[in-house]
């Protein structure tokens, strides 16, 4: 058992209080109601919730995700509304020496009154708000109202106020949400309400205001530490403060204190990525005594690691990686979006469903985009649990902001507020300043667009610097130490378009898709830290059935064309689709194809990366998740079904990959190791027909290096025998001790061009829970499905001879009825 010293002056072991003095109450169980402020009306309203999700609860309005409704409720984002709620305060509560009003999250400009009296003038959505209300409550009934004034009115008013236009409009006005007001993967809602926890909060003596801790060293042996607790007090008096039932005895002063107390952990455990081992935590509970009375007290996980950001010159232009623990790490992710339109629907088993899809796809970081809103707790919670290193940004994304100095100030108090939130989190291994708005300033034509002058364009980009070069990393140098406060001001720190963004620092690369480059483009198109590329695929047939209905499930239906939020979306799907697949003309078989698509076109561009490990030492594809059932980028649905890109990022983002690729007239076989271990291993490799017959076979025994990517074998293409590139496949098995053996495909031709036969594909159930599949001939892309069922495995390719287990879970029933496809039913339809 590690042992955990406590290092201090004067020990006293002390029987401890059952009850803490201090207390919360939950105001969002009182009764909530809501109106338009033109309204005389009143509703009932649902707090934690948005304007949007209460009008739907009472019927005022349609499902805003069904059909075209989205279009219908623009109109609500124009109005202020007003909430209140009367609740009760007994004469026990007032005698509490303080009493705050606490609002976790206010969404955004909002007036609240307390029995009349305006106590808070909100502008923030990021913040939380406290206000002393001692002496403004009264025993019996309070009232309590909150007038939220429209943010789209109030962003107009303040452009009015500059005279030059600003990228982004309105929205960049706002400290709100920029993704609620439109993405070309998300709808325009642009909501308003109590959109987090609002309390009451009692407490006498002293309270914990904040907890920080500081990993001054980190080795085999020990860990030491500092916690620095900040703690106000009513009145200058002799507290206990209390860590893991071990207590020492501080003098507080009235008013706000920070007591250091030094920590020793004996043969501390590490914390580890995903893939890498443990991600161990130390919990700890700390508290506030006085006279054998609990005050206050909290608790928090421990995450003991050293985590680098390492950038060196080199002969190509300057690295860009991480080191976990000393080890250099190979970042597999993606980038995360919010989970909803009206992000109170999304609770805590919502965070943890993301976070299980990216650590059961072998993924060990995930970038918190800045369009969207500071995660949610349980996130980082379940982050920290799993071992999925977080890149954190500032909620900035793709336009240019005001430097005023309320502006500067507002988001500096924001930023406050979310670092002392964040900052004990394991997990989090960068601080960024904003999504592409330097990118977008140096690249996009807006100093053109806009008309600046040079008067604007100089104000305009030393207000951004003001901002992230300036004000974010001084604010984080004040509250973190050097090791918590990596920051990167811009992602990407180059536009993909400029030779520079592929040697140095993180690229977002969008020459597919954007740019409508072949896929192939992806092999030579490698950065040194690649955090954003990405191509889109639509969702299951099941998805869109719970949007529209059966008879708008078609291109030419509005609701169909209104869940496509990019302008050209379905037409750039179309063109890659005809380069690389027959064309289906049924929609469902369309959607199949559209993911086969997707998650073909990724599998280059992970690879690519992959295989290029040490010089590349990332790869976040975009986008995890969305925030309405959509046609898009990510890899999982809105309703958590997983794409066939979702499956083909496990098989991408194992830890020992092998990948195939043509080079200099070979086949080249790379395996690519982020085990931080070598490993024996046999290569077994076959040319196949379709129908099973062995063209061509042999075996190699070799020797894998640790944390590592090379070339294992090659092949010449003089050395294969001849054969029909459009009838045969190259099967890749490696097979390791104590390990399931991993065997890929590698195909000559492009999926329309080869020459399938209708596959006999048998399935049979192993047990309750598990079917055996096999086949008579090339089945490619096998595609099971059941009602709400979950498989281990889809889209994957089958050849006569294999046997290819599948694990069935969250079924309704045991032995669910399938439906098996494959690629050949779609040419049917072609």
């Amino acid at each position: 058992m590690n042992k955990i010293i406590l290092k201090y002056l004067l020990i006293l072991f002390l029987p401890i209080a059952a009850a803490a003095q201090t207390s919360e109450r939950n105001l969002g169980s009182e009764t909530w109601n809501f109106r338009s402020k033109n309204d005389k009306n009143w509703l009932k309203a649902t707090v934690p919730g948005t304007v949007h999700t209460d009008l739907f609860n009472n019927k005022a309005i349609e499902n805003p995700f069904f059909g075209t409704n989205e279009k219908q409720l623009q109109g609500i984002e124009n109005e202020d509304w007003e909430y209140e709620s009367v609740f009760s305060i007994s004469n026990q509560e007032l005698k509490n020496e303080v009493v705050e009003l606490q609002f976790d999250g206010l969404d955004t400009y909002a007036k609240v009154y307390l029995n009349n009296k305006l106590i808070l003038e909100a502008d923030n959505m990021f913040r939380t708000w406290k206000i002393d209300v001692k002496n403004k409550l009264k025993a019996g009934e309070n009232k309590i109202n909150i007038l939220f004034e429209s943010a789209v009115k109030k962003g107009k008013e303040e452009v009015k106020k500059i005279p030059y236009i600003l990228p982004g409009d309105e929205k960049v006005f706002t400290r709100k949400a920029q993704y609620q007001f439109g993405w070309d993967w998300g709808p325009r809602f642009v909501t308003a309400g109590i959109w987090k926890d609002v309390k009451l909060v009692f407490w006498n003596s002293a309270s914990i205001s904040n907890i920080k801790y500081i990993q001054k060293s980190l080795s085999d042996d020990q860990a030491n530490l500092e916690f620095i607790t900040e703690i106000v007090s009513n009145s200058n008096g002799e507290y206990q403060l209390v860590i893991n039932e071990k207590a020492a005895t501080v003098q507080l002063r009235k008013g706000k204190n920070n007591i250091v107390v030094k920590y020793l952990v004996e043969k501390p455990k590490r914390w580890w990525s995903n893939g890498l081992g443990e991600a161990y935590l130390y919990p700890f509970s700390i508290s506030l005594s006085r006279k054998n009375t609990v005050l206050s007290k909290k608790e928090m996980n421990i995450g003991l690691r050293t985590i680098e950001l390492v950038q060196d010159k080199d002969k190509s232009g300057k690295s860009f990686y991480f080191k976990l623990n000393g080890i250099p790490v190979f970042m597999k992710g993606a980038n995360y979006i919010p989970p909803d339109s009206f992000l109170p629907r999304a609770k805590d088993s919502v965070y943890k469903g993301i976070v299980k899809n990216a650590v059961v796809a072998n993924m060990n970081m995930l970038r918190v985009w800045g369009g969207g809103v500071y995660a949610d707790d349980a996130f980082y919670d379940e982050c920290d649990k799993n071992g999925i290193l977080v890149w954190q940004d500032f909620m900035f994304a793709c336009a240019m902001y005001p430097s005023d100095d309320h502006f500067v100030d507002n988001v500096k108090k924001e930023v406050i507020d979310n670092v002392n939130r964040l900052q004990h989190h394991p997990s989090i291994a960068l601080w960024c300043g904003n999504n592409e708005n330097d990118e977008g300033w140096k690249n996009w034509g807006w100093q053109k667009q806009y008309k600046y002058s040079q008067a604007d364009s100089t104000k305009i980009w030393s207000g951004y610097k003001k901002v992230f070069h300036e004000m974010i990393p001084t604010t984080l140098d004040s509250l973190l130490t050097p090791e918590k406060s990596r920051y990167w001001p811009s992602s990407p720190s180059i536009g993909w378009g400029r030779k520079e963004s592929l040697s140095e620092g993180d690229s977002h690369y969008w020459g597919v898709w954007w740019g409508m480059e072949p896929f192939e483009i992806y092999e030579k198109k490698v950065g040194r830290f690649m955090s954003e590329y990405g191509f889109q695929g639509m969702p299951s047939i099941e998805t869109f059935r719970k949007l529209a209905a059966d008879d708008e499930l078609n291109f030419a239906s509005e609701t169909i064309k209104s869940h496509q939020k990019h302008p050209t979306g379905y037409q750039t799907i179309q063109t890659y689709m005809e380069r690389d697949y027959k064309i289906p003309t049924k929609f469902e078989s369309y959607i199949y194809v559209s993911q086969l698509l997707q998650a073909e076109g990724m599998k280059k561009a992970i690879e690519a990366h992959r295989r290029a490990k040490p010089y590349c030492m990332g790869t976040l594809f975009w986008q995890l998740n969305d925030c309405w059932p959509v046609t898009s980028w990510s890899s999982v649905d809105y309703f958590g079904n997983w794409k066939a890109f979702q499956y083909q990022v496990k098989r991408s983002f194992e830890p020992v990959l092998v990948s195939v690729n043509e080079e200099d007239n070979q086949y080249k076989i790379y395996v690519v190791n982020d085990e931080l271990t070598s490993k024996n291993g046999k290569f077994e490799l076959k040319l196949t027909s379709f129908n099973g017959k062995i063209l061509w076979n042999k075996e190699a025994k070799i020797q894998i290096e640790e944390n590592n990517s090379k070339v294992y074998f090659e092949i010449d293409k003089n050395e294969l025998p001849k054969f029909d590139p459009k009838q045969a496949v190259l099967s890749v098995k490696l097979i390791l001790p104590h390990a399931e053996e991993k065997e890929v495909f590698y195909y000559f031709e492009k999926p329309k061009n080869l020459e399938l036969k209708k596959p006999k594909i048998s399935v049979v159930y192993i047990d309750e829970n598990t079917i055996e599949i096999t086949t008579d001939t090339l089945a490619k892309n096998v595609f099971i499905t059941a009602d709400a069922a979950f498989f281990s495995d889809n889209y994957f390719d089958l050849l006569p001879g294999q046997k290819k287990r599948v694990v069935i879970s969250n079924t309704k029933k045991d032995r669910p009825i399938l439906t098996v496809q494959s690629l050949f039913d779609t040419i049917e339809s072609s």
